[in-house]
């Protein structure tokens, strides 16, 4: 016989619903009911307990124990609110509230399985209330829909990226990961290989906008940009004819013969040379800033040298921020271009397989303040993306600091804990999915617990997400055991010198 843990009482409405229980429900627990002939599930939003005898205006703590003592335990209940899901078939939700009176009964594995289900999807953890029962992520709509993976430091967002990259690796998922703190190089997945790609650029590859900005010449200094596109101009055509040595100092070398010959003609226009002058230093400057992502050697793009079926891991900790967004900016550029080639015309450079590009730290790249080049193509993807088989996973641990028109885009989301009510804001406004029902229950989750929903799963989740069985990332250092290896170490070395200089009778 069914579990009936109450009844639905007080008004209703087709969405929502409160009940009256003498049993013990749980926060979060799904729970269904019959109406309209058809099987209607709903989960718990809250509970409170309550007691006919010891009402609210009995405040003598006295009075409370002798009461509970001889019996007062026995007329208390429990009420709450249920948020409806829809019926198990559909999810669709009633048209009418259901009646007074109306028994509240607790789902059972078999409804849950059937609400959840999935084949072909990626398993990402277990329902929090019920265990026995897996959640998995319909991969389609989650790299045409994007991901966002938000939480405050600490919560678990690195494992639930490694639980989600080994699960896509599991079904031949190509996946290029932005690793802000290379984190990623040292992981070992078990469901596929990893392919780690060098931060560089061949200068070669990069465009003329790319280079105004590494090179620090802003808007207004058009002498600069004219000689910086003639130079660039220059070197492109030598690169292409084969007859190009070093395709910065093809720049440069323009420059300097550029402004030797303004020097010697007749008429010389001092604003002309100065400018020249200027380009050819600051690229000079340009290749001692940034020489770390710049390649003069005649290497593929990275784009090229991605591989299928692969978690592709691009480490950026060696780069400052400047560096970081131009590299970021390129590659995504690239990729959205050569889907779109290969979707379409067939020609040019093309990228023959969907991939799931995934950026950490994405409030650096994507800011809501700051403007940044990679901001500009990560919006577009977000925009466009899905057409092309270009999808975007934003992982974040400040979502308030990122862009709110990139954020809302993203039409899935795993959200684990968050305290800052700030963030909870930004996040809302940007998802029209997080209702105030589960926006209150953040600050509450535990360590890799979640709150999912979007288009991926069937409806909002609760989740308790898998402990990734690679090598562990992204937790905090054992200082302690580090200073005690350090010491440890240091007091070696000063007793083996020691022992040295016994040993030669100094």
């Amino acid at each position: 016989m069914s579990d009936i843990i109450g009844r639905c009482y007080g008004e209703t409405s087709p969405d929502k619903i409160s009940f009256i229980s003498k049993k013990t429900p749980a926060v979060n627990e799904y729970v269904y009911f019959e109406h309209e002939g058809k099987t209607i599930m709903g989960t718990i939003d809250n509970l409170l307990r309550g007691s006919f005898t010891l009402s609210d205006d009995l405040l003598d703590e006295d009075s409370i124990r002798k009461i509970t003592e001889i019996g007062g335990n026995t007329d208390q209940y429990i009420r709450g609110e249920i948020t409806i899901l829809g019926d198990l078939e559909t999810l669709r939700i009633p048209r009418t509230p259901a009646p007074i009176g109306t028994p509240i009964k607790r789902a059972s594995i078999a409804q849950l399985d059937k609400l959840f289900k999935n084949e072909s999807g990626i398993r990402i953890g277990t329902v929090l209330s019920q265990p026995e029962v897996e959640i998995r992520l319909d991969v389609n709509k989650m790299v045409s829909r994007h991901l966002g993976i938000l939480a405050m430091t600490g919560a678990g967002k690195s494992n639930a990226t490694s639980v989600i990259i080994d699960e896509l690796l599991a079904v031949g998922g190509t996946i290029l990961v932005f690793d802000m703190h290379s984190e990623y190089g040292k992981t070992t997945f078990s469901n596929g290989k990893k392919k780690t790609i060098p931060a560089k650029i061949n200068p070669r590859d990069l465009g003329i906008y790319e280079y105004k900005t590494l090179c620090n010449i802003s808007e207004g200094a058009t002498n600069q940009e004219k000689y910086l596109r003639d130079a660039y101009d220059i070197a492109k055509e030598k690169s292409m004819d084969g007859k190009g040595q070093n395709f910065v100092e093809d720049m440069v070398n323009y420059c300097k013969d550029k402004a030797y010959q303004l020097e010697n003609a007749d008429t010389k226009v001092r604003p002309h040379i100065d400018a020249v002058n200027q380009v050819a230093f600051k690229l000079e400057d340009m290749v001692r800033k940034y020489g770390s992502i710049l390649d003069s050697t005649d290497i593929d793009d990275i784009v090229s040298i991605i591989e299928v079926g692969k978690v592709n891991i691009i480490g950026l900790s060696s780069l400052d921020e400047k560096a970081t967004d131009i590299l970021v900016k390129h590659v995504l550029s690239e990729i959205l271009r050569r889907r779109k080639n290969e979707m379409s015309t067939g020609k040019g450079k093309t990228l023959k397989y969907p991939i799931f590009n995934i950026i950490e730290e994405a409030h650096i790249l994507a800011s809501q303040k700051r403007h940044t080049r990679s901001k500009e193509v990560i919006g577009r993807i977000a925009r466009e993306g899905r057409k092309f088989g270009v999808g975007l996973c934003l992982v974040s641990q400040s979502p308030k600091s990122l862009d709110s028109e990139a954020l809302s885009q993203v039409n899935n989301l795993i959200i684990l804990r968050l305290v800052e009510p700030s963030d909870q804001t930004h996040v809302q406004k940007s998802s029209e999915s997080l209702s105030e029902e589960l926006l209150s229950k953040l600050p509450s989750l535990n360590v890799g617990e979640a709150v999912i929903l979007g288009q991926m799963t069937k409806v909002p989740a609760m989740v308790k997400i898998d402990e990734f069985k690679g090598r562990s990332i992204g937790n905090d250092l054992d200082i302690m055991g580090m200073w005690r290896k350090a010491k440890n170490e240091e007091e070696n070395e000063i007793k083996e010198s020691e022992e040295f200089i016994d040993e030669l009778g100094i």
